[in-house]
């Protein structure tokens, strides 16, 4: 395998749901905010007035109730094995989410991966202030972290795969020669050259062996 960086979405990709939906749902808000995550997923809404606007509905939501939350989510079905098998293959697995560092470090943590950059909660007093910050903001995070990735590692984009099911995903899109839409939205599958619809990142290894 020529693979050396394997770059993952989070939400609906190595986790099976999403993040700030499940936050959401504690406290009543899940089909307010579910409906602006899917705007941004699908391409209609910009990213970083989606996470902005969502952040701000959660506040006052307790963080100890947050980080309860990010560390029962589930993996998706055969990522234990995929990132297993990459690692074994000597590939690099970082996890790149515009969700929560709560949820991907904890998770990231169990599926063994090298890395991972995502967003983070202002808290105050222990409460979601409503403002958030950090690495993946704005639709284009992505692949601007990703060069930067590969330049840290001595990376090319035909040595990298980049995987995930939403719009904030295509800037990575560029700079990787494998590009896997895992049950992604349609504006994303336009622009993979690897399309998986059964959810199993196990059939990924179908494409890369």
């Amino acid at each position: 395998m020529s693979l050396k960086l394997a770059v993952f979405d989070f939400d609906s990709t190595l986790m099976d749901g999403e993040t700030i939906d499940e936050i959401a749902r504690s406290v009543g808000k899940k089909e307010e905010i579910e409906k602006l995550t899917n705007k941004a997923m699908q391409g209609e809404m910009d990213f970083f007035d989606s996470l902005t606007i969502r952040a701000e509905i959660l506040k006052g939501v307790y963080y100890d109730d947050v980080v309860r939350i990010c560390e029962s989510l589930p993996a998706m079905e055969g990522a234990f094995d995929l990132v297993k098998e990459l690692k074994r293959s000597g590939s690099k697995v970082v996890i790149f989410s515009g969700g929560f560092r709560e949820a991907t470090s904890f998770l990231g943590k169990k599926l063994g991966v090298d890395a991972d950059f995502s967003n983070r909660f202002q808290v105050k007093h222990g409460l979601l202030t409503g403002k958030v910050g950090g690495d993946m903001m704005f639709g284009y995070s992505k692949g601007d972290m990703m060069q930067r990735v590969q330049k840290l590692l001595g990376v090319s984009s035909e040595e990298t795969l980049a995987c995930g099911d939403g719009a904030n995903d295509a800037s990575m899109f560029a700079y990787a020669e494998k590009k896997v839409a895992f049950c992604a939205k349609p504006i994303l599958k336009k622009q993979a050259n690897i399309v998986i619809e059964n959810r199993d990142l196990r059939e990924i290894l179908n494409h890369i062996s």
